[in-house]
């Protein structure tokens, strides 16, 4: 069962920053399930006042929100994702899926979690991403020898 704070729905197992901001223009919207983390600074909306826009915002089982993040109104982030330190999530993050940038893109997807956004194994974690973006730095042309 979910915990009622400030009116949002906030499952009780959550983890969050105290200087997490959760949007209190329209409490109702917020929505995080079990076992997610909320690092600090992160900013989840629910509402637009400029163009009167009131939307649920969810956010779903075994995430990880990275600082600084922002997630704007009606975004829903499936469960088991990662989303990237400094992200705007303005669009749906579908299951298992780690997005990062501004505005945030999928990195990686079928990426199995658990509790917290932690991975289920260390080889879940490894990514050719980072080995394609740094390609030529060092003499590496990023291609396996």
């Amino acid at each position: 069962m979910l915990t009622k704070f400030w009116g949002m729905d906030i499952h009780p197992s959550v983890q969050f920053s105290l200087s997490t901001r959760f949007d209190k223009t329209y409490p109702k919207g917020v929505h995080v399930a079990e076992n997610t983390y909320i690092a600090f600074d992160v900013a989840i909306l629910a509402h637009d006042r400029t163009r009167g826009m009131y939307r649920h915002t969810r956010i779903g089982k075994n995430c990880f929100i990275g600082a600084r993040s922002l997630i704007m109104p009606g975004v829903t982030i499936g469960d088991e994702c990662i989303v990237g330190a400094g992200s705007v999530v303005v669009k749906d993050v579908p299951f298992r899926t780690i997005v990062a940038g501004n505005p945030a893109v999928p990195i990686k997807t079928g990426v199995p979690l658990v509790a917290y956004g932690a991975y289920e194994t260390a080889d879940a974690a490894r990514s050719d991403f980072w080995a394609k973006e740094n390609a030529g730095l060092n003499g590496d042309d990023g291609r396996s020898s």
